[in-house]
């Protein structure tokens, strides 16, 4: 039986298909495994680094030196693909890690800006966000950290690119005409009124959603007995 953290696990790889030679930056447990799950089946050519001045290879061995000037240059030239959390990200895409409530007078304090503002404007970034529910998908953020589509649309971001949402729920991206959220897929079990119930914004729903893919029976083997054996990935992830 494939578990909804393996549903989980496929769907944030997926968000490297296709990108080639860039920089994956997975930030958390599943973003990690998923990362890594694409470097060893179908994006041999992507780079992972540990989180320093190393590249190195699916099993962590050392591959290659990359000091922070080179870093940098990968940033801002969109040959780097992020996947952040978010506190709460709204239809276009806009993030708050920062706080929750008026930045004045917040009522609470979250981790900061951070580099979210560089990483959304500059190279594309996905997120990833284990608990689906009204108090992160919200109509407005409480304070923008990762730019949305609008306004990176206003402030004519040449390399800003949403690919995907994924959560403990589907997979959504902004597909659509004025790039607001879309629901992709849905991981099996799901319906489409659970999904729309723990979003905040009327989310956009095709006529017919697909489910998200299944992991193939090498893709299964990976997580299972070589990134992940311990099973971390099913702490994140609540069981169904």
């Amino acid at each position: 039986m494939i578990s909804r953290a393996e549903y989980c696990v496929t769907a944030c790889a997926e968000a490297w298909r296709g990108d080639g030679e860039v920089l994956a930056s997975p930030m958390g447990l599943i973003p990690s495994i998923g990362a890594r799950l694409a470097r060893r089946t179908f994006a041999p050519d992507l780079l992972l680094t540990d989180g320093e001045a190393t590249l190195v290879g699916a099993d962590g061995a050392a591959e290659g030196w990359l000091p922070y000037r080179r870093h940098l240059t990968m940033v801002t030239g969109g040959r780097r693909h992020v996947m952040m959390g978010a506190s709460q990200i709204d239809r276009f895409g806009n993030q708050n890690i920062s706080c929750i409530g008026d930045w004045a007078a917040p009522t609470r304090q979250l981790l900061g800006v951070r580099g979210a503002p560089v990483n959304t404007l500059n190279n594309p970034v996905s997120y990833w966000i284990p608990r689906h529910s009204p108090r992160v998908f919200v109509p407005a953020v409480d304070m923008v950290c990762g730019v949305g589509y609008d306004r990176a649309a206003a402030a004519g971001a040449r390399y800003h690119h949403i690919p995907r949402v994924v959560s403990d729920l589907g997979v959504f991206d902004f597909a659509t005409p004025d790039h607001s959220m879309r629901l992709a897929s849905l991981h099996p079990g799901v319906t489409v009124e659970e999904v729309r119930s723990a979003t905040g914004f009327a989310l956009v729903v095709d006529a017919e959603v697909p489910y998200t893919r299944d992991p193939t029976a090498e893709e299964l083997h990976c997580i299972r007995e070589v990134i992940d054996p311990s099973g971390h990935r099913e702490r994140e992830v609540r069981a169904v």
